[in-house]
């Protein structure tokens, strides 16, 4: 894809991480239950259709208004440099400097940006170490 950056170290370097003001939550909806928010509507963030059923990462405020039972609350983080899809390293890059600060996290990649989902209250920690991740890469 035209921009798309491949190269580690640039990726690191440039990522420049963004939360999102609105919180995310993952919501689970079984085979045959209607689906409670519109697949292209705003308030659907993703979805992903497993064996079990559909996971839906929807904006939490819709979510609660809805009344759908949460499965996990996040603070959503975009990386905002342009990854390649087949780019190697920049998920293990930034999963284990969350790690290191005990921080599990969930990505989905777009066709332009990666997105982090983290715990909702540890949001100020992730963005803080995925800050000196970048630091780190771009001094070094």
């Amino acid at each position: 894809m035209d921009g798309a950056i491949a190269d580690l170290d640039v990726l690191l370097a440039s990522m420049e991480p963004r939360l999102n003001p609105r919180q995310a939550a993952y919501v689970m909806v079984r085979p045959g239950e209607t689906l409670p928010f519109d697949p292209a509507g705003e308030a659907v963030i993703g979805l992903f259709r497993e064996q079990e059923g559909t996971t839906l990462i929807v904006d939490w405020d819709a979510a609660l208004r809805a009344g759908v039972p949460v499965v996990f609350r996040a603070a959503w983080i975009t990386l905002r440099v342009h990854s390649d899809l087949e780019a190697v390293g920049l998920t293990a890059a930034f999963a284990a400097a969350l790690a290191a600060e005990g921080i599990g996290c969930n990505v989905v990649a777009g066709a332009m940006h990666d997105h982090i989902f983290v715990p909702a209250p540890l949001a100020a920690r992730a963005m803080a170490a995925l800050r000196r991740l970048q630091a780190r890469s771009a001094s070094g």
